[in-house]
């Protein structure tokens, strides 16, 4: 098969699902017909490549290449008072999401639009149409044939499960609709009977025979595989469970999620198929290698395209060339989540004021409030930059440079606008980012959409609220905490105190990967993580000792109730009755 790719190759998409007329099915004029294309192979091919053209870029593809995660609690846009409105993160900040308005899926002349919702109803709609089609298609190739109807199946679930994620349920479309439909009929089905359409596609992909379950063509590394139907299967039913969406908290959903997880597990490791990677900060510099015995055994999909410019927008410090703006600038909040790697206990376990500027310490865990940054979880240096940490490479000179993120410092942190090339919370983001290179415009690494250790993190999280914390959680966590050199979790720990620990590992394992947006969703406990983010103001005694003070240094008015699911677009909610009526809480 042809490499897949992401633009449109022989069909017109459908960019919203109250479109009337299937510019598809033409007239006999010379022009491509419906049945034309399924009745030619390479043509059926190309048709298949434009259903893939509907996944989003992620990484850095949102306006002027920001991340997403400084919508989250994780970090803060260096961009938000710098910009005339702050781009994506400032628009979010000031809660200016509306049926008519959504921040995220603003674009610019420098990436690609964002509109998830009319991008996912157009890859559901060609999904439809190619399995409406791809039984009776002229492929001569039978084993293709079987492939391309399982890779369908998997790029329906994934677009519905990525819309319903940050819409909530939408109606369950299976077929292409007639010219006559009427869309005014269309309803809103339970969270649950999307959930169930997803895991019916994505059991259809993993049943088939023929779907292999990893990529081992350089030419089809865009391609899905059945490891990525396991993915979206593993994630949808734990989301199923959360509170958001299972708000009677019943076990059997919490029993599907751990039991379905288990299974998952099983079936992607056996015979080291997938296995973690062996070092964490590495690991997201490189690219998945699409060959029979990898190199990387852990990542599940990997969405083409790698960071080019975006390193520059989102790490611009002193110590490289070029440096537009620091963008992604960590906060106090991530960097007081990560463990004490000597004792692996939490070094900070709360706060005891509203702005978080008195933490909580544990002084069991060996944390230093003098020296706040030795001692830390690995991963928590394969994601940070801070003040004195030691930069390689510097202008390729080879030679080590120590970050002067101090008050005067040359990184100092700049609190007050016009400037965005330093941080605003005190810390550089160094996670996807290749601090040996030169340029990092040379970085090529994709954005890792779905790997392992995520699928560790959702069974240990399923298992535990439907089995309280038995040995299977354990082990699933400690597969993760190893691969860092961290200590095993202390035995004896309740539900309720490993359940801590679960949300307190995802937010480390998967910091800056576009989880922690929609963990603190389906946890309900937005309204207590993203009023506010904090900094760490940092002063160079005369000695060459150090003083840290926090301060806030954004308050934020996303965080109500409303804001935990995305209202549904006012186009749709105008034209549709049940949308109108269902609109989604607080909207």
């Amino acid at each position: 098969m042809k490499k897949i790719i992401y633009t449109v190759v022989l069909i017109v998409i459908v960019t919203a699902i109250s479109c009337k007329k299937n510019p598809l099915d033409i007239t006999p004029d010379g022009r491509l017909t419906i049945a034309g294309v399924f009745n030619n192979d390479i043509q059926t091919q190309a048709f298949l490549n434009s259903v893939y053209a509907s996944i989003p870029g992620y990484l850095a593809t949102y306006h002027y290449y920001a991340f997403f995660s400084p919508l989250s609690d994780e970090s803060q846009d260096s961009d938000v008072g710098n910009e005339v409105d702050g781009g994506v993160a400032g628009l979010w900040m000031v809660g200016a999401l509306s049926p008519s308005s959504n921040p995220i899926a603003r674009a610019s002349a420098e990436t690609v639009n964002n509109d998830h919702y009319t991008s996912f109803w157009a890859g559901i709609r060609n999904a439809n149409v190619f399995l409406q089609n791809i039984d009776n298609a002229n492929v001569p190739d039978l084993v293709n044939k079987s492939r391309y109807k399982a890779e369908a199946h998997i790029l329906r679930a994934f677009y519905y499960w990525e819309l319903i994620k940050q819409y909530g349920s939408m109606p369950v479309i299976d077929k292409p609709f007639d010219l006559g439909f009427d869309y005014k009929t269309l309803t809103r089905p339970s969270f649950q009977s999307d959930i169930d359409f997803i895991v019916k596609d994505c059991d259809a992909a993993i049943s088939n025979p023929d779907l292999p379950i990893r990529i081992t063509q350089v030419l089809e590394g865009s391609r899905f595989s059945k490891a990525v139907a396991y993915a979206i299967k593993s994630e949808a039913l734990l989301y199923n469970a959360s509170p958001l969406w299972n708000p009677g908290n019943d076990p059997t959903k919490w029993i599907a999620a751990a039991t379905a997880s288990k299974a998952i597990l099983s079936a992607l490791t056996k015979g080291n198929e997938y296995v973690l990677a062996t070092n964490y900060e590495s690991y997201f510099l490189n690219q998945a290698d699409y060959v029979t015995s990898p190199r990387d055994r852990e990542t599940i999909y990997e969405r083409p395209g790698g960071l080019p410019a975006t390193a520059r927008a989102n790490n611009s410090i002193t110590a490289k060339i070029g440096a537009l703006r620091a963008g992604t600038c960590p906060s106090q909040e991530l960097v007081d989540s990560y463990d004490m790697q000597a004792t692996g206990q939490p070094a900070i376990t709360g706060y005891l004021d509203a702005d978080h500027l008195l933490p909580v310490i544990n002084t069991a865990s060996g944390y230093d409030e003098t020296n706040p940054y030795t001692g830390r979880d690995p991963r928590f240096y394969a994601t940070v930059w801070y003040n004195n940490a030691q930069y390689d490479n510097i202008s390729g000179a080879g030679k080590l440079y120590s970050l002067q993120i101090y008050t005067g410092g040359a990184d100092q942190l700049i609190k007050t606008p016009p400037n965005k090339r330093n941080t605003h919370t005190g810390y550089y983001l160094r996670k996807l980012i290749d601090s040996k290179l030169v340029n990092t415009v040379a970085q090529t690494a994709g954005w890792k959409k779905y790997r392992l250790a995520e699928i560790y993190l959702n069974y240990a999280e399923a298992e535990n609220e439907a089995s309280g914390p038995i040995p299977e959680v354990y082990a699933a966590i400690n597969t993760i905490r190893t691969r860092s050199s961290m200590p095993n979790l202390p035995v004896g720990l309740t539900q309720v105190q490993m359940r801590e620990r679960i949300h307190r590992e995802r937010r480390v394992e998967l910091a800056v990967e576009e989880h922690r947006f929609w963990d603190v969703r389906r946890w309900k406990i937005l309204d207590q993580t993203d009023q506010l983010v904090t900094g760490m103001q940092i002063t160079k005694n005369a000695n060459g000792t150090f003083t840290y003070n926090r301060f806030v240094t954004e308050r934020r008015n996303s965080w109500q109730d409303k804001f935990r699911i995305f209202p549904i677009p006012i186009g749709d909610a105008s034209k549709i009755p049940d949308f109108s009526s269902n609109q989604n809480p607080g909207w």
